[in-house]
């Protein structure tokens, strides 16, 4: 439930088109419900803006299902993240609406159209390897109600590359930048535009790269102004704060 749909609740009391008992049948479950193993946050979209999102990693088939069950029966667009085909094929069988992204490892199910900002989000990879990483980044933003798009394979060892979508990148009102191995292209990034830069490191890269350490710490110290940093391979998280920048007014 978000602010627009309490809101209607209450109004409708007010005039007299709804009855309180159906009001309490709504908010039966408000805060959250207890399944056992999960407790569902029906009041995240009203604190934040955005739904509870579902990491699927680390539960069981059957654990997912309940949870994609329970709340399918809200109005609101399901996101789970984390998730391999199997637990598609699961969510799939009793909830034929979700579709699964298979590069970026995301299940969702679309109950509502949101409405969509005018500005756009760029995600860019420094290179091929970077792709799963940014899929979950852009179709997250994509799945919030964003537009974006996608620049891959356009590292530093290569910069004429990222030179000649300069253009398209300056559109933008924020960009996500993923790179492994060093980390350097955010850095390069964060000095030719005038937009927040969200750097993710990835694991990408030889044993000197300790699992994306390497490339974390070159984000963290960059000398560009503006650059932020999330966890390595965390694209879940650019895309959620891209997108809450990129829908702020």
């Amino acid at each position: 439930m978000n602010n627009k749909e309490l809101k209607k609740i209450l109004e409708e009391v007010k005039q007299g088109s709804r009855s309180v008992e159906s009001v309490v049948e709504i908010l039966k479950n408000f805060p959250y419900a207890d399944l056992g193993f999960a407790k569902i946050d029906h009041q995240r979209e009203l604190r934040t803006g955005y739904p509870e999102i579902i990491y699927c990693a680390g539960k069981t088939i059957e654990q997912i299902k309940n949870i994609f069950l329970h709340m399918s029966c809200s109005e609101n667009n399901i996101i789970g993240t984390r998730a391999t085909e199997e637990m598609f094929g699961s969510v799939s069988e009793i909830l034929p609406k979700a579709v699964y992204f298979e590069t970026a490892k995301i299940i969702s199910i679309k109950n509502r159209t949101i409405e969509k900002p005018s500005t756009t989000i760029g995600v860019i990879t420094a290179g091929t390897s970077d792709i799963p990483v940014a899929e979950e980044a852009a179709v997250t933003a994509e799945l919030l109600g964003n537009d974006v798009i996608r620049i891959y394979d356009a590292g530093v060892s290569g910069i004429h590359r990222l030179f000649d979508k300069l253009e398209d990148i300056r559109k933008c009102k924020v960009l996500v930048v993923i790179a492994g191995m060093e980390g350097a292209l955010a850095s390069v990034i964060g000095g030719l535009v005038d937009v927040p830069v969200i750097a993710v490191p990835t694991s990408i890269g030889y044993g000197a790269n300790f699992g994306g350490i390497s490339a974390l710490l070159a984000m963290l110290t960059s000398c560009s102004a503006g650059v932020t940093v999330v966890n390595i391979d965390n694209g879940f998280g650019a895309g959620f704060s891209a997108s809450m920048i990129n829908r702020s007014h």
